[in-house]
């Protein structure tokens, strides 16, 4: 299966670098050197099918790659929104036991649990965001509610069990302010 690990943004500086937003929770493993990302682009588009990382760098707090096929800025530049792909099997990240994150295929559909095992809802989505992602979680009377997806809210993450535990603080699921 293959898992989005970066969407590509803009061009930097002049020997074919780009910013990219990251998908993924160890870029210094799956963007090091040398890593094949598959490709997802606008069709016609001419972008490589496959992209080989040459340099992956961190600038002022932004992921900067450069690609072995991309030698410009000017083929830099018609990357911009290219998503970069990895098969979860070819990356050995199909176990979840060696805490290496998870994707919104695993959690969508999970059980979502209060600590003392009482149902809250069910996970609905995975939001990626830079700084923090979300659990989208559908509660049992239909109003849905965010929770930042963080060892100290969501402890416990169970595939194999269907469920998560939700350990939200007073207040976070009282949408209309009750």
């Amino acid at each position: 299966m293959d898992v989005v690990v970066a969407r590509i943004g803009k061009a930097h500086a002049l020997r074919g670098e780009v910013t990219v937003e990251l998908r993924t929770d160890d870029p210094q493993a799956r963007l090091a050197p040398g890593a094949r990302l598959a490709t997802q682009a606008r069709r016609g588009s001419g972008v490589p099918r496959e992209l080989t990382v040459r340099t992956a760098r961190v600038h002022n707090g932004i992921w900067l790659l450069a690609f072995e096929e991309i030698p410009d800025r000017t083929g830099a530049e018609s990357l911009r929104n290219t998503l970069l792909t990895l098969d979860v099997d070819a990356s050995g990240s199909a176990s979840q036991d060696d805490d290496e994150g998870w994707y919104a295929s695993d959690l969508v559909g999970l059980r979502a649990e209060d600590p003392a095992g009482v149902v809250v809802g069910e996970v609905v989505a995975l939001h990626t965001r830079p700084v923090q992602d979300l659990l989208e979680v559908r509660l049992a009377d239909g109003r849905t509610g965010l929770v930042p997806f963080v060892e100290a809210l969501v402890p416990t993450v169970d595939v194999p069990g269907g469920r998560v535990v939700v350990d939200a603080p007073d207040g976070l699921f009282d949408l209309d302010g009750e």
